[in-house]
């Protein structure tokens, strides 16, 4: 059986590229899940493609999008040509992606896959969270962490009700203002001007670095880019941890995970039923906290037992049944079963 796939995000796709290398430009190892999604499948007797390598389109057995693609690209287009079964994940949230989630997008595809419980109904659309590839054991070397607070991610910014982009950043002018030695920020575009267009920022910023220099806020707690955020999040107690956007059920990505793996306690804000998915005693909920003063409070006096247990719940979790939903392994068998089966 062969399947023809493709990514919104279409330089992942480049004669397989998705599947065959385990860092995406935004982060490291993001695509490791659909490099095991690749393995798995062809131990299943199933060929992945991306759209790039097909010859001939009336050979395939199905199509899988992950995301909804741009229907102006010639290869998309081709697929929309046969009455072949089509598949959709979807995973950027409506913050990044409106057109995920118009229903009207949703008519090409035989079955829906998404993270989103709002529109769960196992008739069209089907729970699968974004995929987590497990470590095999969780850091919880107290004595290894030596700084107090992290907040990692790219800076960017979206006018949209639900939007986290600009918590993240009164976090970190909390932090910046009232305890700068305790508090460091990592991620891309933080050291470069951002204008309101992004694809002017991104011209600006690397023809004349000088003037983007210039212009740009500073943001004393800056510290670079990391290339692997494990290594970097295992020295610290605590992470800032949004997603990208606030009170959409069901919206848990790799950012929560990233802390977990590394044996940080997030802060966490994003998914409004975040406690039904994951324990809560696992990560500070902000939501609880209204204002930085009281949680930076509570974080500072945390005695080590304390702290402990937050670990230990994080463990217990990664071990159980709950936390299995999460996982690549999950992920892989759910996805390639219910398009095999259809067969």
């Amino acid at each position: 059986m062969k399947i023809g796939c493709w990514n919104y995000y279409e330089s992942l796709n480049n004669n397989n590229y998705m599947f065959l290398n385990r860092n995406a430009p935004i982060g490291d190892n993001l695509l490791q899940p659909l490099n095991e999604l690749y393995v798995y499948a062809k131990q299943k007797g199933v060929e992945l493609l991306t759209l790039d390598m097909i010859s001939d389109f009336s050979a395939i057995d199905a199509f899988v999008f992950f995301d909804f693609p741009n229907l102006k690209n010639p290869l998309v287009q081709n697929v929309f040509k046969y009455s072949t079964p089509q598949y959709l994940v979807l995973w950027e949230s409506e913050v990044i992606r409106t057109d995920n989630w118009d229903k009207n997008n949703h008519r090409f595809f035989k079955k829906i896959f998404t993270w989103n419980d709002a529109f769960v109904d196992n008739k069209t659309y089907y729970k699968l969270n974004v995929p987590q590839s497990f470590p095999v054991e969780v850091y919880k070397d107290l004595a290894g962490k030596n700084k107090f607070c992290v907040l990692m991610a790219s800076n960017k910014n979206a006018k949209h009700p639900l939007e986290l982009y600009s918590k993240r950043v009164d976090a970190m002018h909390w932090f910046d203002k009232n305890h700068p030695e305790k508090f460091d920020l990592y991620g891309v575009g933080w050291d470069g001007y951002k204008f309101i267009n992004r694809k002017l920022s991104k011209k600006i910023n690397n023809s004349v670095p000088l003037l983007s220099k210039i212009l740009s806020p500073r943001y004393p707690s800056y510290r670079g880019q990391v290339a692997v955020k494990r290594s970097v999040l295992e020295k610290y107690k605590f992470s800032i941890c949004y997603e990208n956007a606030r009170d959409i059920p069901g919206y848990i990505t790799e950012k929560i995970f990233d802390c977990f793996f590394a044996g940080c306690v997030p802060v966490y804000w994003g998914a409004n039923n975040i406690a039904d998915h994951i324990p809560a005693a696992c990560y500070i909920d902000k939501r609880e906290f209204e204002t930085y003063d009281a949680l930076y409070e509570f974080m500072s006096q945390m005695s080590d037992e304390s702290y402990v247990g937050y670990l230990d719940a994080i463990e217990h979790f990664l071990k159980s049944d709950l936390a299995y939903r999460f996982t690549s392994d999950f992920f892989s068998k759910t996805l390639i079963r219910e398009m095999v089966d259809e067969f």
